[in-house]
């Protein structure tokens, strides 16, 4: 069967795979589209330091059942958890196996799903009647979703969230969808005007004003109850502290890319709870399939390109070289 592999950094092409051998306890997927996200971006440019090469990626599955059970028969539409559990560790242990110390994800530290069959355990999927472009934003939006779980947002907190990527656009909706009053914060217009579309009742364009005071106005003077960062940034890290209301909740789902320097005080005076949040739980899928059931999240202004398995390797050439030219990729593989 046919494959997006990378074989370096910087080298994708389409390789010949072997086809999965069905285990006891697996469902027989055939693989119908899936989308790019800035993991596989990161690894595409070398700079993804979990990820060992030759790797297939792909984590944002839509598929169809070939082989299925009782549960999920055959030509039933799912999408799929990417993640793996070892049931053993701390975070196993707590029920919190979306942070397990041995994960391995799809098209990262294993081969993942941007090839034509897929055998996956049945606990894994998750069927829907969802188009299959619905279906390729499940998983990406469940990371924003988690992070909004994470901050234990209600419909009585106001929520500001540093970023309108892929994974900010998801914990936008994510608070929307609960009730929240909620902040989008970005530098550029047209993932505002996506924010605007996915439930964001403010905007803050950080490059024409200035965040610190627009957040202090709309609320009054005491700053947003939970504050979501999903950009990576040591600025928004720390502002994400110093905006907080007294008694907030904050809640990192980025990687800064070099050691926060932080005023500690404000973690005591505030008495904050500070989080980090990684990967999603099978509550936060349900939770984004119930969301896009409705009708409103806005898929296609999210979706940026839809392109062939043919054209893998050169629109992740052209997205590694233009990024901002692009906010969600999927492969239609056939």
């Amino acid at each position: 069967m046919r494959a997006l592999t990378l074989t370096a950094a910087g080298h994708a092409s389409i390789t010949e795979a072997r086809e999965p051998i069905l285990q006891l306890g697996q469902l027989l997927l055939k693989v119908e589209m899936v989308g790019l996200c800035g993991t596989d971006l990161n690894s595409f440019r070398g700079r993804n330091p979990l990820i060992t090469y030759p790797r297939i990626l792909g984590h944002e599955i839509g598929a169809t059942v070939l082989e299925g059970d009782a549960t999920t028969p055959a030509g039933t539409r799912v999408t799929v958890s990417p993640y793996t559990a070892c049931g053993r560790c701390p975070s196993c242990r707590r029920g919190r196996e979306n942070a397990c110390r041995d994960n391995q994800t799809f098209g990262v530290q294993r081969d993942g799903a941007i090839t034509q069959f897929l055998a996956v355990p049945e606990a894994k999927v998750y069927a829907s009647t969802l188009p299959l472009k619905h279906l390729c934003l499940v998983e990406p939006l469940t990371v924003g979703f988690h992070a909004v779980s994470r901050g234990r947002v209600t419909n009585q907190d106001t929520v500001a969230v540093f970023g309108c990527g892929g994974i900010g656009l998801g914990a936008i909706a994510g608070a929307a969808f609960r009730g929240a009053r909620t902040i989008a914060i970005d530098l550029d217009d047209e993932k505002l005007a996506t924010a605007k579309l996915a439930g964001a009742t403010d905007l803050i364009h950080s490059g024409h004003e200035d965040t610190r005071t627009r957040l202090r106005e709309l609320t009054n003077g005491d700053g947003p109850d939970v504050m979501i960062e999903a950009i990576g940034l040591p600025e928004t890290f720390r502002m994400a502290v110093e905006e907080v209301a007294f008694t907030g909740r904050v809640v990192y789902i980025g990687y800064a890319k070099e050691p926060v320097s932080y005023e500690t005080r404000l973690f005591v005076q505030k008495e904050l709870d500070i989080m980090g949040s990684r990967n999603a739980l099978p509550q936060d899928f349900l939770e984004v399939m119930a969301m896009l059931e409705t009708g409103r999240f806005p898929v296609d202004k999210a979706v940026t390109a839809i392109v062939s398995l043919d054209e893998s390797p050169s629109i992740l050439a052209k997205w590694s070289a233009n990024p901002a030219a692009f906010t969600k990729i999927m492969i239609q593989m056939s």
